[in-house]
């Protein structure tokens, strides 16, 4: 870990130029002291790394330095592959390796590629923390011991034992034999089976994990994206999950899509609006989501649902009507 550290230190400078031992902390993911002991460190093996005084101070290579150790490591080469979602790597514990790879790569780039590329990356900008009305899209955090475990049996093809909460349920220990890693929407799965049935696990609710050394038993060779449709179209049509016919207007059809659990038919109507076939986990959830949507959008079916927007329109209305 700490020759990874280093490599990453001598190519940020080399990258950025001069950097205070505050910001190479920060990118580093490290104390103001561990950088001072690497710098030490890379001076003492022969690295021409020096300090600058002074308000705008910091650390800077000597001019022309240039290091060949830019061989990546399994998690940073792991981290690539899955770096289509920058979020991905972060929700599989990948996120301080995807950026250190990524560190090598442009190193290894001859210079005037690497200036290219380092310019046009400054103008992209994939999946922001806000959208466009600043509403803050949150990953859920993952402790990175616990990811870790869970990657672990995942590719060493072992029984997992976790601690896991399912929803407004205690935390009991089980034994899983691990499938695969899902991520959407931000939100880490592990794919699993228990006993021989299919299971799936948020991450975020594993408060314990432990890689065993039991082989697990599962299929040599899986494919995860149609396993993942399996067990949605399972949970979609079990349980208290309701189906909702509902027109709605183009403008806002993405945020009925991002609530809604799947989109099961769309068609346009001859006024231009939308006849959306969507489920949603339960009755609350359908009438939640269409509510926020005000006269863009109306339930045709079930009836249940339209009582329900109709009364809580009616009570919000009388409120009003009634103050002064």
């Amino acid at each position: 870990m700490r020759a990874d550290r280093l490599v990453s230190l001598v190519l940020l400078l080399r990258q950025r130029g001069r950097l205070s031992a505050t910001t190479l902390a920060r990118e580093l993911e490290v104390s103001t002291r561990t950088v001072l002991r690497d710098i030490e460190s890379l001076s003492s093996a022969g690295v021409p790394v020096y300090a600058e005084r002074g308000r705008h101070g910091g650390f800077a290579l000597l001019p022309g330095f240039r290091t060949e150790l830019t061989g990546l490591n399994h998690d940073e080469a792991l981290a690539l592959l899955v770096a289509g979602s920058r979020r991905g790597a972060q929700a599989f514990g990948l996120g301080s390796a995807l950026a250190s790879a990524m560190l090598k790569v442009v190193d290894a780039l001859p210079e005037h590629h690497r200036d290219t590329a380092a310019g046009v990356a400054e103008r992209l900008l994939i999946d922001p923390e806000t959208d466009l009305l600043s509403r803050r899209q949150d990953a859920e955090e993952v402790p990175e011991p616990i990811v870790a475990e869970v990657r672990r049996a995942v590719f060493a093809g072992t029984k997992l034992r976790i601690r896991y909460a399912a929803a407004d349920q205690p935390a009991k220990w089980r034994t899983v034999d691990p499938i695969g890693l899902v991520t959407v929407r931000d939100r880490g799965y592990l794919l699993a089976t228990r006993s021989g049935a299919d299971r799936t696990y948020r991450l975020s609710r594993v408060f314990a994990a432990t890689a065993l050394a039991e082989p697990a038993r599962r299929p040599e060779r899986v494919d995860l994206d149609r396993a993942w449709q399996e067990r949605g179209t399972r949970f979609q049509t079990g349980g208290d999950t309701i189906t909702v016919l509902a027109r709605v207007n183009p403008a806002r059809r993405d945020e009925v899509v991002s609530t809604a659990l799947a989109v099961l038919a769309e068609e346009t109507d001859d006024d231009g609006l939308l006849r959306l076939k969507v489920t949603f986990q339960d009755s609350r959830h359908a009438e939640w989501a269409l509510w926020q949507l005000g006269t863009d959008a109306e339930a045709l079916t079930p009836q249940s649902l339209r009582a329900g927007l109709r009364d809580r329109a009616t009570a919000i209305a009388a409120t009003y009507e009634a103050s002064t």
